[in-house]
């Protein structure tokens, strides 16, 4: 990352440098563009997308070559051909594509809006109420300041995360969520043989356990069309109750010195949120787990399923993705510790085991109608005993209570927007 403010660069992606007055003059008009630029949200999305490009940009973001993209369609169509057994829904994709780490940005940056924009928004108000009230009449319009600064600040740091974070993820439902356009299953090439040469296996039998995963997350998320507001609703429910820590951004913004743009970048607003310790927020956590959990242990169990047998390392790769999946990488807790949100599956394990049962159980058509509606999935408790939920007898006569247009089913709305018409639910 270049050493300047949220990583602003010149033309050419070069930091300024502070012996040379024209550059430096260049610099200066940038920042002052920048604060003094309406914003339109709580973050700074330009400025947030701008220090990721730079980023990557100094680390390196390879393009993707017509054989990776070729090998990534044929994986992406093996994988589901694979998967036609092991799932009782067709396939999910109707677009097939490979990302270069820019790529993965721009095409999930309008759902980390839904995401991020509500925490921010504490945050700068948060900023705000540091002015004394006796202050904030002289000030007059300068109050807009506090609230472009600190869109500026958190839009900055936000790219720095998004930036590592490009450079870790595999594809586009690589944590969990729904977070590229519906339909459209993505793996990003460089990242794969990142990884792969990590684990010491084969390029190509990472990239079809990773074209697995993704093929398979498209299946679910398309063919359970209230599943995308669900999760993205449960993430939000929990955000909502994240509290600022006033003293940490007091402290912040105690270390900005006016006349020194370069103080603003040790500012650090990684802890500024912490969630609150009632009973309602831990249930919104439990939700938030719960949900995350069964959509990741369907699909390791579903993969597990369709490569097993045909995979020589499929065992090794199942348990390296769970591990990595329960714990996150480096860039998956730096963006954690910025917004306050952990996005992982803390009981992978006991929801993966949950599903195989069911399949036992009842099949893999009735493992799958549980996805009907959310008050026919397991609960939380459920995961204490697996075989116990299976063997249970569902009382269909129950169903003609449910009402399917309900909160969390197919028409619900999705977080941050209006409602929208069954058929647009699974756009981000």
């Amino acid at each position: 990352m270049p050493d300047i403010p949220f990583g602003f660069a010149l033309p050419g992606g070069q930091p300024p440098d502070p012996n040379d007055p024209a550059q430096m003059q260049q610099f200066m008009s940038q920042l002052q563009h920048l604060l003094s630029a309406p914003g339109s949200g709580p973050v700074n999305w330009d400025l947030a997308r701008q220090v990721a490009a730079s980023q990557l940009a100094a680390a390196g973001d390879p393009a993707v070559t017509p054989y990776e993209r070729n090998a990534v369609e044929e994986a992406l169509r093996l994988a589901d051909l694979w998967l036609e057994p092991a799932s009782s829904w067709p396939s999910g994709i109707q677009t097939p594509v490979a990302w270069n780490r820019n790529e993965w940005i721009y095409k999930t940056l309008d759902v980390w809006r839904k995401l991020c924009d509500p925490v921010a928004s504490r945050m700068v108000g948060a900023m705000g109420d540091l002015v004394p009230p006796e202050a904030r009449a002289q000030l007059g319009p300068m109050q807009s300041m506090v609230a472009t600064l600190g869109g500026a600040l958190f839009g900055g740091q936000l790219g720095q995360a998004l930036g590592s974070l490009a450079a870790e993820v595999l594809s586009a439902g690589d944590i969990g969520l729904p977070l590229g356009p519906a339909g459209t299953a993505a793996l990003i090439p460089a990242n794969i043989k990142q990884y792969g040469e990590g684990l010491e296996l084969p390029e190509d039998e990472v990239r079809l356990y990773v074209a697995l995963r993704e093929a398979a997350h498209q299946r679910l998320f398309q063919h359970v069309p209230w599943l995308r507001g669900h999760v993205l609703s449960s993430v939000e429910t929990y955000a909502a109750g994240i509290r600022v820590n006033r003293e940490a951004i007091e402290e912040a913004m105690g270390r900005v010195d006016p006349t020194d743009p370069e103080s603003m970048r040790a500012i650090a607003l990684e802890g500024i949120f912490t969630p609150e310790d009632t009973p309602a927020q831990k249930a919104s956590l439990a939700r938030l787990e719960t949900a995350l959990a069964l959509v990741e242990g369907w699909v390791c169990h579903v993969v597990d399923d369709a490569a097993g047998g045909r995979l020589p390392d499929v065992v090794a790769l199942g348990e390296a993705f769970r591990r990595r999946r329960a714990a996150g990488g480096p860039a998956e807790q730096t963006f954690a510790a910025l917004v306050g949100l952990e996005l992982r599956p803390r009981r992978l394990r006991e929801a993966a085991a949950l599903w195989a049962a069911l399949t036992e159980h009842r099949g893999i058509a009735g493992r799958d109608a549980l996805w009907g509606h959310p008050d026919l999935l397991p609960s939380g408790e459920d995961f204490a005993d697996p075989v116990a939920f299976a063997r249970s007898q569902l009382d269909f006569a129950e169903l003609d209570e449910f009402d399917f247009t309900a909160p969390g089913g197919p028409e619900e709305q999705p977080p941050g927007g209006d409602a929208t018409p069954p058929q647009d639910t699974d756009r981000p």
